[in-house]
């Protein structure tokens, strides 16, 4: 034994408190890397992957027709979307390919890369183009809306129509991005990921649960998806990344949503907890050739407790094919598509 070594042996032995602090953050990262290997082991990949500059990314792809893109929100995967119901239900009429994102379920996320909505759809793009689609719709649920907004004002010619579910659009202030970012930073990130982050989000999670789909009950379905993979230490540094860059990202969009200029569907929760459906109306009166329902007695997961109005929304703005120009004034176009209530 080295005489350092010897010197922080003696250290601990004389400071009981640091000692069992130490070894209780080992032991707890040793269980967790346990738990993670279990989660993959018992939810293996469903789809395929496809490798993209150097960036390995999973998806899963059903049905035949005109294509359409999934993105999940912060800290979910694709099985967000299965258990919903919608890939199966999208799926009689579109050919729908829903991505884990870069850090999420089965996909990488390279920590040389700082992964801003444009570096996610430079990716996305990237990887649509090798897998030859084209003019797909692009649906977006919570932080995947900012992915999907990048998207199309990046590669506008290779969007057919957005469809945003439960978004933010526009920078506030948020307690939850303090309370949350910790495990993002460099090192101390890494301990609190592997350590304590995913012991609290265990505890936390039903309390989470109960704020996403308030005002209504975790529907039954939401079962199969698995809470265990959004646990593991490498899930939790991403959500944590993408906590952090939440706000950057909506304060850098806020002036230039009217660049876009391909149909865009909006679709909110009257009792959203997450994301204030007054966001969304901002951004319909922002997009003048938009469409926006807020639907009344929802909160934020709609694509599981309001299946069948995404669904209407995807079909709306896939019949949609023209800008705001073709069809005359931004005001007639808001007379045309409205604003429905329900």
């Amino acid at each position: 034994m080295t005489r350092s070594r010897s010197n922080a042996v003696e250290a601990l032995k004389s400071h009981p408190i640091v000692t069992s602090i130490v070894v209780g953050l080992a032991a707890s990262a040793i269980l967790n890397r346990v738990l993670a290997k279990m989660a993959e082991r018992r939810n293996p990949p469903t789809g395929r992957f496809i490798t993209i500059d150097g960036v390995r990314l999973h998806y899963v792809e059903r049905g035949t027709g005109r294509p359409l893109v999934l993105l999940h929100g912060n800290g979910s995967m694709i099985q967000d979307f299965e258990s919903s119901g919608l890939v199966d239900l999208a799926a009689k009429k579109y050919r729908v390919i829903a991505f884990d994102r870069p850090g999420f379920g089965h996909s990488e996320r390279p920590r040389g890369t700082v992964w801003t909505p444009q570096a996610q759809a430079n990716l996305l793009n990237a990887a649509l183009i090798k897998m030859g689609i084209s003019q797909p719709l692009v649906l977006g649920h919570s932080w995947g809306t900012l992915v999907a907004v990048a998207l199309a004002l990046k590669h506008p010619r290779n969007i057919r129509a957005l469809i945003l579910v439960s978004g933010y659009y526009y920078p506030t202030v948020r307690a939850d991005v303090l309370v949350l970012s910790p495990p993002a930073l460099p090192l101390v990130g890494d301990v609190l990921s592997h350590t304590i982050s995913p012991i609290l989000g265990r505890l936390l999670w039903p309390l989470f649960l109960r704020k996403i789909f308030g005002p209504n009950a975790v529907p039954k379905k939401f079962a199969d998806f698995p809470e265990e993979m959004a646990m593991r230490p490498s899930q939790i540094r991403a959500a944590a990344a993408e906590t952090a860059l939440m706000i950057p990202a909506a304060f850098g969009f806020r002036k230039i949503y009217g660049q876009l200029k391909m149909p865009v569907a909006i679709v909110a929760g009257r009792q959203d907890r997450v994301s204030e459906a007054l966001q969304s109306e901002k951004l319909h009166r922002d997009i003048a050739q938009s469409t926006f329902r807020c639907i009344s007695n929802k909160g934020h997961m709609l694509h599981p407790t309001a299946t069948a109005e995404v669904m209407s929304a995807i079909d709306l703005a896939n019949q949609k094919k023209s800008a705001v120009g073709a069809i005359g004034t931004a005001s007639r176009q808001r007379r045309t598509l409205g604003a429905s209530v329900t």
